[in-house]
């Protein structure tokens, strides 16, 4: 149809050549902050730190699969499909992508040209008295058919900083997804330490209980010969419900771990059962590859979400200024127009208009200059909070190696403890089987080994917590093999 497409070949041509000459796009370009230099992209620590055995600086960590599966454990394996598949945090985050994506598409369809297509049918009775004629006033049908066309012509940018500006957004959520995915990966990975601990220190304390009862049947053997006082039996059945006391709250510890593990991955503690999960089954590398921070922050999701927003406040200022100047909006329509329905695609019947306008601010009572203003001033906050985001992520680094190194240390001494209590435990029952020790002395060998076996068994598990927030923390990489 030669007679609706020709007012928009030519509408189509204006606006092409005002467009080839609007070249002004307002606003500060974005550029990406500088990473750390000097002393600090160097390392974490501070001086006097304790250092971390087993780490290693890298610029590159990237693993050949999940971080987790470093500790070789197919039931963390299994726990983590199911909470990256079902918890509703992900959900959530990944929800809020789609709807940045949405408006990013919605603001990029402004750049483009609006055609709209109307139709309508209508009765009326046209009063010609009122126009001065003694002739009825007749009734007719009016039937019409057309289509509308406009183009902002964008000429200082103000829609292109705007879609800038949401294209910035959409990054953000999908870094705050990728923050989702990897703090839901590492609280799961801290649950199961917890859970491997709690159940070797139940054990611990399951065997010195274990021994205990042993002890009083031991008496109660020796007070039948007439060998033992009676207090020796009250001695023993008094340790024997102190260490029994250790129970419960360890087991209290035990059960909110696992219900905890069980809202990760998005179920209630009636419909899933999360693994019994063991420190000796677990393995922890011997070397850990740790991000230098001139690399953390181009990787880890916070910095990068924070990078996102700081881009979207730059283009906010665009958008801000470009509203200080003039615009131009192209519009054309052509309706035909008919009171009989089999001439409404005549030439008669049609009509067309071309309009070209132009809209400038005066007087705004500085409103426009204001939200420029505020638009700096969000600029200047999103430096700072990428800056404290920043700060932020290299303190975790550094409190996460810090407590490697004192973990390190704890472990070795306790080992040496042990080795030590294990020894004493074994002289004070020899000495006691021969007649040249007492009871008591048992018991306290007892008490000091049982204190220092659960406190190696704590600080191990201790250890597989700082290693599971020191890979969350430098965003070793989450996303299963390709």
């Amino acid at each position: 149809m030669p007679l609706l497409t020709k007012p928009f070949l030519r509408l189509a041509a204006t606006a092409s050549a005002l467009a080839l000459g609007a070249c002004a796009t307002v606003g500060p370009d974005f550029k990406a902050p500088a990473g750390p230099g000097g002393a600090a992209a160097a390392g974490y620590s501070m001086a006097g730190d304790m250092a971390a055995q087993g780490v290693r600086l890298s610029p590159e960590t990237r693993a050949a699969g999940p971080w987790w599966q470093a500790f070789g454990s197919p039931d963390l394996d299994a726990a983590m499909r199911e909470a990256l598949a079902s918890n509703p945090t992900v959900a959530e985050a990944n929800a809020n992508l789609g709807k940045a994506q949405a408006q990013l598409a919605a603001t990029r369809g402004a750049q483009s040209p609006r055609v709209d297509a109307r139709a309508s049918a209508q009765r009326e009775r046209i009063n010609t008295t009122s126009f001065g004629f003694a002739f009825p006033s007749p009734t007719i049908n009016l039937y019409s058919i057309g289509a509308g066309v406009s183009y902002d012509l964008d000429l200082f940018g103000g829609l292109k900083r705007a879609t800038e500006a949401d294209q910035a957004r959409v990054d953000r959520m999908a870094r705050e997804a990728d923050a989702a995915y990897l703090t839901l990966t590492g609280e799961m990975a801290l649950q199961a330490m917890r859970i491997a601990s709690l159940r070797g220190q139940i054990s611990a304390v399951k065997q010195i209980v274990a021994a205990d009862i042993k002890n009083i049947r031991m008496v109660q053997k020796a007070q039948s010969l007439g060998g033992e006082a009676r207090s020796a039996l009250s001695i023993g059945v008094g340790q024997l419900a102190e260490d029994e006391a250790l129970l419960p709250p360890l087991q209290r510890e035990l059960d909110a771990a696992r219900h905890q593990m069980a809202l990760l991955a998005g179920k209630s503690p009636a419909e899933w059962t999360a693994p019994d999960f063991d420190l000796e089954k677990l393995n922890a590398s011997a070397i850990v590859p740790v991000s230098l921070p001139s690399e953390l922050v181009r990787r880890r999701p916070d910095i990068l979400a924070a990078e996102a927003e700081l881009h979207a406040a730059t283009a906010g200022i665009g958008v801000a200024t470009a509203n200080l100047y003039p615009n131009i909006r192209l519009s054309a329509e052509l309706t035909q127009s008919s009171i009989k329905p089999e001439k409404i695609f005549n030439y008669s019947s049609s009509g067309w208009n071309l309009l070209s306008g132009v809209t400038a601010p005066i007087l705004n009572g500085g409103t426009l200059k204001a939200r420029r203003r505020v638009a700096e001033a969000e600029t200047r906050a999103a430096v700072a909070r990428y800056q404290q985001t920043v700060l932020r992520a290299f303190v975790q680094v550094s409190d996460v190696l810090s407590a490697l190194g004192t973990d390190q240390a704890a472990i070795d001494s306790l080992k040496r403890a042990n080795m030590a209590a294990d020894s004493g435990l074994k002289d004070s029952q020899t000495a006691y089987r021969l007649g040249g020790g007492t009871l008591l002395q048992v018991v306290q060998s007892e008490r000091t080994q049982s204190r220092a076996r659960r406190a190696l068994i704590e600080v191990q598990g201790n250890r597989y917590e700082d290693l599971v927030q020191l890979y969350a923390a430098t965003a070793t990489d989450w996303r299963p093999a390709s």
